[in-house]
């Protein structure tokens, strides 16, 4: 198995999204990149303990590869903008890529330069691309929130 940290927004639809990835085998959504030890909820989203909402996610490199990763990564949220995903913003919510060596930090790096070189965005991709440092898994309210509640990562009840 091995390992990725992705953050991409609100975590609740990035890890919903993740989960069904055929080959990843678990997901955890929590707080990573910040210089508060063992932070909460409310001490992230205040915006000053410099974490980002992320999810860590373990896989199968034989099922899926860090790169297949790192394109769903792109492709669901804006890269291009600074501190907000939709209408959450603060630097909680943060595009960020937090590679665990040195072969994922090649990847992120050609991932991003290859969707720069695509054009597909008009404005530049903000992506910080940064080792990874201690992840602190969310309160366990957090995860699988969406889930839990009955709502896909579009916020669409499942019944509906």
């Amino acid at each position: 198995m091995a390992k990725a940290t992705f953050a991409a927004g609100c975590f609740w639809g990035v890890e919903s999204l993740f989960r069904q990835v055929d080959g990843v085998t678990a997901t955890r959504v929590g707080y990573t990149g910040g210089g508060v030890e063992n932070p909460t909820y409310e001490q992230v989203c205040s915006d000053r303990t410099g974490h980002a909402e992320a999810i860590e996610i373990e896989f199968d490199p034989m099922k899926v590869t860090y790169k297949e990763l790192l394109a769903i990564f792109f492709a669901n949220h804006n890269p291009t903008t600074l501190n907000r995903q939709g209408p959450d913003t603060g630097t909680q919510y943060r595009s960020a890529i937090f590679y665990h060596d040195a072969t994922q930090m090649a990847a992120a790096l050609d991932a991003t330069e290859a969707l720069e070189l695509s054009r597909k965005h008009h404005t530049p991709v903000l992506t910080q691309i940064v080792p990874a440092t201690v992840f602190y898994p969310a309160e366990e309210y957090h995860q699988r929130y969406l889930e839990k509640q009955g709502i896909n990562h579009c916020g669409i009840k499942r019944d509906e």
